[in-house]
């Protein structure tokens, strides 16, 4: 909790309401979400041969609604955080601590969203409405409102609503899901974001035991979250032949893309530097995903294109 100190020395920054309306939804967020949901939705259009022609409204309705269901849960999850945001230096001039974006203003802007974005989706597929719901209630509550605070699996329990996304995109050109591809690539995205948010964890050790906030790095060590990411990589890597149903060109590549962040995770460690290793860990990370996403896509639309 907040003491009156702290909120004495808060550094309050006011800044346009575009902006901050911008922060309080996560505009980062969202956009990097909608890749997912782009990635999934053109491994459908590649696996069922479908014309992107006849469903381009569908296609549309489908971006806009789910970039509205992702700003709604950012809205939520900032009006929700605003005791530890107010803590921790990265977010401690978030709109929705200074106050800039109050509680009225927040709730509404969420819920305008998620009705919005849910009718949107409708229109689109039913299914891929149901999945963004379901990604909302699942990072909003099991995730925000019950194991944020309270555990070190705090952070696996966020990923399962961090990897519905890619079946969004998928629900808007089939509602088969047999197929091995989408599930290797929602399994890609669990396993990922383990690495990825231990390094955030270690960057900010010192922000997240101050909010007290249990994330694995502050309550067993650094050295037990290095293990743990490469354990994670190690799954991460073996995950790799669940596209080989998709391409084995996608499964080979995606394979060599994990094998080279493990390797990455293992040559940089230093137990004298270990938040330079995250930082080059998180680094990667970014990457790392931003080229699966780009060998999916692109194997799609080019395979499809010579169909």
């Amino acid at each position: 909790m907040i003491n009156n100190r702290s909120q004495a020395n808060l550094t309050l920054e006011y800044k346009p309401f575009s902006k901050a309306l911008g922060e309080t939804v996560k505009t980062g967020i969202i956009r990097s979400n909608m890749i997912a949901v782009f990635t999934g939705l053109c491994m459908a259009l590649y696996v069922y041969d479908a014309s992107i022609a006849e469903h381009w409204l569908a296609i549309l309705a489908s971006l806009v609604g789910s970039s509205f269901i992702i700003g709604a849960a950012g809205a939520f999850n900032n009006l929700y955080d605003r005791d530890i945001d107010a803590v921790m230096e990265r977010t401690r001039n978030r709109p929705t601590v200074t106050g800039q974006v109050d509680t009225r203003t927040g709730l509404a802007l969420g819920i305008f969203l998620t009705v919005a974005g849910t009718l949107l989706l409708l229109f689109a597929s039913p299914m891929a409405a149901l999945f963004a719901l379901l990604g909302l209630f699942l990072y909003m509550i099991p995730y925000t409102m019950w194991t944020k605070r309270r555990t070190v699996y705090n952070t696996e329990v966020g990923s399962i609503s961090g990897a519905v996304p890619p079946l969004i995109g998928w629900s808007v050109i089939s509602h088969d899901y047999a197929h091995a591809g989408i599930w290797a690539l929602v399994i890609t995205m669990i396993l990922w974001q383990m690495p990825h948010f231990y390094c955030i964890a270690i960057r900010r050790f010192d922000e997240y035991k101050a909010a007290g906030v249990p994330m694995l790095p502050v309550v067993k060590g650094i050295k037990r979250a290095y293990t743990q990411s490469n354990v994670y990589l190690v799954l991460l890597s073996a995950s790799s032949f669940l596209f080989w149903s998709f391409s084995p060109i996608v499964a080979v590549i995606v394979l060599l893309i994990n094998l080279a962040w493990l390797v990455t995770s293992f040559k940089t460690y230093n137990p004298a530097e270990q938040k330079a290793w995250a930082t080059k860990m998180f680094i990667f990370s970014i990457q790392h995903l931003i080229l699966v996403y780009l060998v999916i896509v692109l194997y799609s639309l080019i395979a499809k294109a010579l169909l």
